[in-house]
């Protein structure tokens, strides 16, 4: 049986998706099984009784998945961390380091005008086109946090 361009290339992109985010039953489950199914994690941080990977699903991915696994390298859990009880987390005053514990990277970086800092934007999934902005100071603390709409969501294409 002949299987036609179109087929292959459908088959090609399913298999692709396979490995977005972590398995249902993630629980036992080796590093090693982990990253063959979801690729090298972008960070590994050592946490409290053994180490995290995070897997930020970007640059117009709404995920960024925590694993974390145990001191003999099995995984106890996972979880999505792009979320507004997570978002709600954030506060002035926050380091950037602590942002980047509790988030992960940010899908995008604004650089302000006159050296004012950065702007970090985190896409996640909601029903609004909006995603979550985050103004680090040039100190690396958070200045203000809250919700924008995405420059693919503005009505007459300017970048905000």
């Amino acid at each position: 049986m002949r299987m036609s361009w179109w087929g292959l290339a459908g088959v090609t992109l399913l298999s692709a998706c396979s490995g977005y985010g972590p398995p249902r039953e993630v629980a036992g489950a080796t590093r090693e099984a982990i990253v063959a199914r979801m690729g090298p994690p972008d960070v590994q941080r050592a946490v409290e009784g053994g180490t995290r990977l995070e897997y930020p699903r970007g640059p117009y991915g709404r995920h960024t998945y925590f694993v974390y696994l145990d001191a003999d390298g099995r995984a106890t859990r996972s979880e999505q961390v792009l979320t507004e009880a997570r978002f709600n987390q954030i506060a002035p005053g926050m380091t950037q380091d602590a942002v980047s514990l509790a988030l992960g990277r940010p899908s995008e970086v604004w650089r302000l005008g006159r050296d004012r800092g950065t702007v970090w934007n985190y896409r996640y999934e909601n029903n609004f086109c909006l995603w979550f902005q985050i103004e680090i100071t040039q100190e690396r603390t958070v200045r203000s946090a809250g919700y924008g709409e995405p420059p693919e969501c503005n009505k007459n294409g300017a970048i905000p």
